[in-house]
């Protein structure tokens, strides 16, 4: 089993990206995890948010296989504990597909996007930045490798 971590854009705040490398680093213990982020469109000020979201999602399914389990991120998804997170994370893992959790754009996904996706997960009820979402993530899954190791870094 994969994991990747779809993005649109790269980030260009440094100390989001440091802790985003850092932990897909600490990942790479537990699991192939990768981060993909897909180049911003070109020309987007010319575009309405709806053609925006169409035009991400076009980049975004293509950097999808049609086995894959796409997990979006999205406010609107399932709410989870860290424990919920892992247990979910291990049911996963017994499955064995590979896994895209995908963080669209500022203006969040197209309807061709919640078609694709098999779930939605929110990080919090609160609206995260696009580009912090990937560190709050990376951390939140690093967390859930080590739950279910029995490893000591969650605190309960």
């Amino acid at each position: 089993m994969h994991i990747t971590l779809l993005t649109m854009g790269k980030t260009d705040i440094r100390w989001v990206a440091e802790g985003l490398d850092m932990y897909a680093s600490r990942l790479s213990h537990y699991v192939p995890f990768q981060v993909k982020e897909l180049p911003e469109l070109k020309n987007a000020g010319s575009l309405s948010p709806e053609q925006i979201k169409h035009k991400e999602a076009e980049l975004l399914l293509k950097a999808i296989k049609p086995q894959d389990s796409v997990i979006l991120l999205d406010e609107h998804g399932e709410e989870f504990t860290s424990l919920q997170f892992a247990a979910k994370i291990g049911s996963y893992l017994q499955k064995g597909k590979d896994i895209v959790f995908v963080v669209g754009g500022a203006y969040g996904f197209a309807p061709e996007m919640y078609e694709r996706a098999s779930s939605k997960l929110s990080l919090s009820k609160m609206t995260c930045s696009h580009q912090l979402v990937r560190t709050v993530f990376a951390e939140q899954l690093y967390r859930a490798f080590t739950i279910l190791r029995g490893e000591p870094y969650h605190n309960e």
